[in-house]
């Protein structure tokens, strides 16, 4: 059950946010046992980020919630990832990009709590 919530600063069209969409759904394998049937996703373009002081760069703020844990590796490989993904469909350079982790062994789904 992992979630990832992405803040963008500059515009996205719609036909690339359904690429970051599809793209970041492959990419959440890379932390084992999880996999797009339970990801949800949500995409913010145009958001007012600063980073070093600044906004005339695209940049962006990604956290990963994650029902479990996972290892140091798979956290380090998803975020490689999410990078590239970001740098192609975004224009966003890694140097600019954070990628949080956050791990819960409390989750709710369909009513119920694990």
């Amino acid at each position: 059950m992992p979630f990832i919530h992405v803040k963008l600063s500059g515009k996205l069209e719609p036909e690339k946010i359904e690429f970051v969409k599809t793209k970041l759904g492959k990419a959440i394998s890379l932390l084992p046992g999880k996999s797009e049937n339970y990801l949800m996703v949500n995409i913010e373009p145009e958001c007012h980020l600063y980073f070093g002081g600044n906004c005339n760069t695209p940049t962006a703020m990604c956290c990963v919630s994650v029902f479990g844990k996972a290892s140091r590796d798979a956290c380090e490989a998803l975020t490689a990832e999410i990078c590239n993904i970001l740098k192609s469909e975004a224009a966003v350079p890694p140097n600019r990009c954070y990628v949080k982790f956050e791990f819960c062994d409390t989750w709710g789904y369909d009513g119920y709590l694990f």
